[in-house]
């Protein structure tokens, strides 16, 4: 003997029902608040839109070993000043990587401060560090260069990738104060 359907409605099945039906709306809602709040958000900064330490330090390591390869301004440099920290200064590299990193995190807007081994007239001191190094403008643009390359390598997108070469660009008389001092020697 068939059994009769009940038609009446439980309270467990309303619910479900009712659930099942605001689902999407509560989501769409929650997509809505998620979208203002990232709108209201203000920008981060370039330190954590390049993505952090880590992040900065795989460029920075990338970026120096590109620079001692560098023909301009590396190991077969024509200023002989370039040629030998390429060539003889070497066991330096680390500590200059993790001086370049801390100058980016700082620069970038990151929690860490690069102080300078060799104080200059600037906050950042670079004068005095790249002094001895008689780096011309021409030479300081094709370091530039290669981090321009570096960028590209590391796929940093082209907001950020104009904003670090910004903020290096900034200091090219600092780096190059030295040249004139060469270009008088001749």
């Amino acid at each position: 003997m068939a059994r009769p359907r009940s038609t009446s409605i439980s309270r467990r099945s309303v619910v479900a029902g009712l659930a099942l039906t605001a689902a999407p709306v509560a989501l769409a809602g929650a997509n809505q608040v998620r979208a203002q709040a990232q709108q209201t958000t203000p920008d981060q900064s370039l330190y954590e839109r390049l993505g952090g330490v880590f992040a900065i330090a795989a460029v920075v390591d990338h970026f120096s070993d590109a620079v001692v390869k560098n023909a301009v301004v590396g190991q077969k440099s024509k200023n002989p000043q370039l040629r030998e920290w390429h060539t003889k200064n070497l066991k330096r590299l680390p500590g200059l990587k993790f001086m370049r990193t801390l100058w980016v995190c700082d620069v970038s807007g990151g929690p860490f401060q690069f102080k300078a081994t060799r104080p200059g007239t600037t906050p950042l001191g670079l004068e005095e560090a790249h002094r001895a190094l008689r780096i011309s403008p021409a030479e300081f643009d094709e370091v530039a260069a290669e981090l321009g390359r570096t960028l590209d390598f590391a796929k940093v997108p082209k907001r950020e990738k104009t904003e670090v070469l910004a903020a290096f660009a900034s200091h090219k008389d600092e780096v190059t104060a030295g040249y004139v001092s060469r270009a008088k020697r001749g």
